[in-house]
């Protein structure tokens, strides 16, 4: 077996090459492993972000795109590499909180994405908040960053909240002479939360709430709910929900023989969504991210550009005509990243409490950052930092997203 003896050989002479080195050598040898050892963020560095996503469950529409983007992330911020670890939380509050234990604990990340859901955002805070690791949620409630108490010093968040939207609608309500409304939502944090803003903000419009009703991710049937709300004969609709799930309302109320205005909130915004609801879903409106309608926005928007330039780069992926909102949230939660990584690396090396708390300041003194869906300027009582230049209102028809200028 000539091939192998000659291994061998050459792994003889190796041995004898490498007890041969002269003593000079093997101190620097020893010095060179030392300093590594010592200095980590000169030589072995290397950031780690955890993304904790809805990959599957009610809410996989929205965490599957999460997961694509997250494939175009920059592989090195300010010359150290970048490590991105994704686990999947079903959909599930429980698991999610899991996630994030096992990448502080076990993974030792600098930061977390996600979760792509409120209710799974939410259960998230006290674990990053224990464990002193900035989070950047992808999920639309306010209250995952607002108050920004002990706890959510840790926490910031890519999408509009839904005071944002919420108001977006009451303003295109009123304006559609809109008097009452029903609202029907998801029987979770998201729903709540988002019938409170549009609750308050129909107010301020003079428009009265006639029907709250409630359902269940998993639900297969809201009948009994759209009853309750068309014997209230109210002039518009608004639905409460994300993903694939939110097309049920809708679609109900239509083969009930419902005539009226219907609104949905940012969860929609993928085409998932205008799959499952179909014809159903034509004539309704919702407050969106300007990535929906990207192309359709005049010239001196100021996410346009690099709303134009992310959705290149996700077709590029997964085809023409495959780009969602909610991918656009985890490449804004990458540009945030890019942006605060060199500033806390002045500070100290990845891998390190000194570097996460770096990290965090970073975060909350981005300012004037251009995203694909606005511009960031976040301070120490606001962690998102858009304004309402980040939303726009969209109509879909025959399963298209339809800019409306004000």
């Amino acid at each position: 077996m000539p091939r192998f003896e000659s291994l061998e050989r050459g792994t003889r002479r190796a041995r004898a090459s490498s007890l041969r080195a002269t003593p000079s050598r093997r101190g620097f040898a020893r010095f060179a492993a030392a300093l590594c050892a010592a200095l980590p963020g000169i030589a072995l560095a290397q950031v780690k972000i955890g993304l904790v996503l809805s990959l599957t469950g009610p809410a996989a529409s929205l965490g599957i795109p999460a997961r694509d983007t997250a494939t175009l992330l920059p592989k090195q911020i300010g010359g150290q590499s970048v490590e991105y670890i994704v686990l999947d939380d079903a959909s599930d509050t429980t698991q999610s909180v899991q996630d994030t234990k096992k990448l502080i604990s076990e993974n030792h990340v600098d930061a977390i994405i996600g979760s792509s859901i409120t209710p799974n955002s939410l259960a998230m805070i006290d674990v990053v908040a224990d464990g002193e690791t900035p989070m950047i949620s992808l999920a639309s409630s306010a209250k995952i960053i607002e108050p920004v108490d002990a706890k959510r010093h840790w926490v910031f968040k890519t999408p509009q909240t839904d005071a944002m939207m919420a108001s977006a609608i009451a303003e295109h309500a009123s304006t559609h002479g809109v008097k009452t409304i029903a609202f029907i939502g998801q029987a979770d944090a998201l729903g709540e939360t988002f019938y409170a803003e549009v609750a308050k903000f129909a107010q301020l419009h003079h428009i009265n709430v006639v029907a709250s009703e409630r359902f269940n991710r998993t639900d297969p049937s809201v009948t009994g709910q759209v009853l309750k709300i068309l014997a209230t004969h109210p002039d518009a609709v608004v639905v409460g929900a994300a993903g694939t799930p939110a097309a049920l309302p809708p679609k109900t109320l239509r083969e009930r023989g419902y005539k009226g205005l219907i609104y949905h909130n940012h969860g929609v915004g993928n085409n998932d969504f205008l799959r499952v609801c179909g014809v159903d879903c034509n004539g309704t409106f919702l407050p969106a991210s300007p990535v929906l309608v990207a192309a359709q926005l005049p010239a001196d928007h100021p996410a346009k550009r690099l709303a134009l330039d992310y959705i290149a780069r996700f077709e590029a992926l997964r085809g023409p005509g495959s780009v969602s909102a909610f991918g656009s949230y985890t490449w804004d939660a990458g540009m945030l990243l890019s942006n605060a990584v060199p500033i806390a690396l002045k500070t100290a090396a990845p891998g390190t409490p000194e570097f996460r708390r770096a990290l965090r300041d970073a975060l909350e003194a981005t300012h004037g950052l251009a995203d694909t869906n606005g511009v960031v300027n976040m301070s120490a009582t606001d962690h998102l930092g858009l304004d309402q230049r980040a939303r726009v209102m969209v109509e879909i028809e025959n399963a298209k997203w339809v800019y409306q200028p004000h």
